[in-house]
């Protein structure tokens, strides 16, 4: 197993947008991937690797997982951290009415 941290979450709290964060993740701290993004789908909470436009105007990812577990293992941890971030922003924000 490698072991993956989130390095960087930026959320989006738009509930009408299906992008619901960029984040950066590290790799056994030796390597940082940066543009991994949280989407809502159809059937929920899912990530992409980063992309870009090609010429042809079509998305390439930039970062490819060759193998489904690590490819499992990344998404649970950025799921988990994405998670974990709306609950401190809950208890944030329950604190603020005090």
């Amino acid at each position: 197993m490698l072991d993956i941290k989130v390095n960087r979450m930026n959320r989006f709290d738009d509930p009408d947008k299906n992008l619901k964060a960029f984040v950066d993740i590290e790799v056994n701290d030796s390597l940082l991937v940066k543009g991994l993004r949280v989407m809502n789908g159809q059937k929920g909470l899912f990530v992409t690797m980063p992309r870009q436009k090609g010429k042809d105007e079509k998305w390439y990812e930039t970062v490819r997982v060759l193998s489904p577990a690590v490819k499992d293992q990344i998404t649970e941890t950025v799921l988990g951290a994405y998670e974990a971030s709306l609950v401190e922003a809950e208890g944030e924000t329950e604190g603020a009415d005090l």
